[in-house]
């Protein structure tokens, strides 16, 4: 935020009505100055302060929507260079391009065969977000492949032009969808803007350096367009690479807002084979491309991206956690094993999958372990001995089950003595250390 705690507290009115959930305006303030608090929480802010706040508590970097429906996504509002500092908020987008020529039962193809690579990971669907229609000259085949994209398939467009008449084809054929018009240049940029601003649809501007972008985002922002992505140009992988930091820096560091937008990269155009594409794009996942396209949606190279990109995004100061609680696996009963395991997500949906995958029903306490693995919650005392068998007996398991038997990971089995302490009577078993041997470990039983 551009102000500090007490220049916020001069603009809020002062009557400390204590109804936005803290005591004092001056604590509220120091809320909004921290990005602890909303500036919706007061109502009793006037108008004229509401605008100078809001302006003042606007992203470095402008959070720009592309596209409709269930593959929108946002790119862009990022605050931090670093994610340790805070975390990063819009993952990166992914496109894939196809040529405008392309034939439809080719083109009809690929929409299946790419709108099946959706993965589960952790209970989160990962799925790639758009397609780029590349100009191949012909008008009517760039509004035809664009409609037929957005009609028939989830995927959002990124309408990829230089032309303002085959912009404004394209626009007329999917604009319903809101695509992203790429890219708007020196010699164009007044009729694209103006196309952008007429549909209110993101638009990309290209240059052939950082330098060169500032003219054309300031063009645009005095237009009124305010969705904006931007293209330095730079398709050598040192300057691309390079370029997107300095953008980022500019924008975080200078706040400079003149380059306070997402970028878009394109390593389609950057290597000579995929698997150099690949590599090439997570870099990119990394620092700092909020849209990458790639040439083509293969499997091998869009889920590992995908993963990175989940890696990245996740909040590192809050890591992802299931709900304390029990678990039923495969319909259990009261003859069913027990396990118990942290509610780190990663390790719950391996953990259970691996039960599942063994076919033997059974029941998976969760404890609250604050999103830790096993051996690290228990190196930091949230997995001890004394607070798990506190867990069991409190968690209700004794009134679904017969007997008194529970496994304990493997990696935690020094906590085996004080869970018996807890739990007088109980059967404290040590499973396996890795998860890969769950399904012999209960076939065997």
């Amino acid at each position: 935020m551009g102000l500090t705690g007490i220049q916020i507290f001069k603009l809020l009115p002062g009557t400390n009505c204590k109804e936005c959930g803290v005591p004092t305006c001056l604590a509220f303030a120091m809320n909004l100055a921290s990005g602890k608090a909303e500036l919706d929480a007061c109502p009793y802010v006037s108008e004229e302060a509401r605008e100078e706040l809001s302006e003042a508590s606007a992203p470095p970097i402008r959070p720009v929507v592309v596209g409709k429906g269930v593959r929108k996504a946002t790119t862009g509002g990022e605050t931090v260079l670093y994610r340790h500092e805070k975390t990063f908020y819009s993952p990166t987008v992914f496109a894939a391009t196809v040529d405008a020529d392309i034939k439809k039962g080719d083109l009809e193809k690929k929409l299946t065969t790419w709108n099946a690579f959706q993965y589960e990971r952790v209970g989160l669907n990962l799925r790639p977000e758009m397609i780029g229609v590349k100009d191949t000259g012909d008008k009517k085949k760039f509004a035809n492949t664009a409609k037929t994209i957005a009609d028939t398939s989830e995927f959002n467009v990124i309408l990829m032009t230089e032309d303002t008449d085959t912009m404004k084809e394209g626009v007329k054929a999917c604009g319903a969808k809101r695509p992203l018009m790429y890219a708007a240049t020196e010699a164009t940029i007044g009729d694209m803007g103006n196309i952008a601003l007429e549909n209110d649809l993101p638009i990309a501007v290209k240059a052939d350096s950082v330098e060169g972008l500032i003219p054309l985002t300031d063009q645009l922002t005095e237009m009124g367009v305010k969705d904006i992505v931007i293209d330095p140009g730079s398709r050598e992988i040192k300057q691309a690479l390079e370029d997107q930091v300095a953008i980022r820096r500019a924008a975080l560091k200078d706040g400079n807002r003149s380059l306070g937008f997402p970028t878009i990269a394109l390593p389609c155009e950057m290597a000579s084979n995929v698997d150099v594409e690949a590599l090439i794009a997570g870099m990119f996942v990394a620092k700092y491309g909020g849209i990458v396209a790639l040439s083509e949606y293969a499997p091998e190279v869009i889920f590992p991206l995908l993963l990175e990109r989940l890696n990245i995004y996740t909040d590192p100061q809050r890591p992802m956690t299931v709900k304390e609680g029990i678990y039923e696996i495969g319909n259990p009963d009261e003859n069913s094993p027990v396990l118990v395991t942290t509610n780190f997500a990663l390790t719950y949906f391996i953990v259970s999958g691996e039960v599942e995958s063994s076919r033997v029903p059974a029941w998976l306490l969760i404890k609250d372990s604050e999103g830790l693995s096993v051996m690290t919650a228990w190196a930091a005392g949230k997995f001890a001995g004394d607070d798990v068998g506190i867990f069991v007996k409190k968690s209700g398991i004794t009134d679904k089950v017969k007997h008194q038997e529970i496994i304990i990971p493997g990696y935690a089995a020094a906590i085996a003595g004080d869970m018996e302490e807890e739990l007088p009577g109980w059967n404290i078993t040590i499973g396996p250390r890795d998860a890969a041997h769950i399904p012999g470990f209960l076939k065997s039983r």
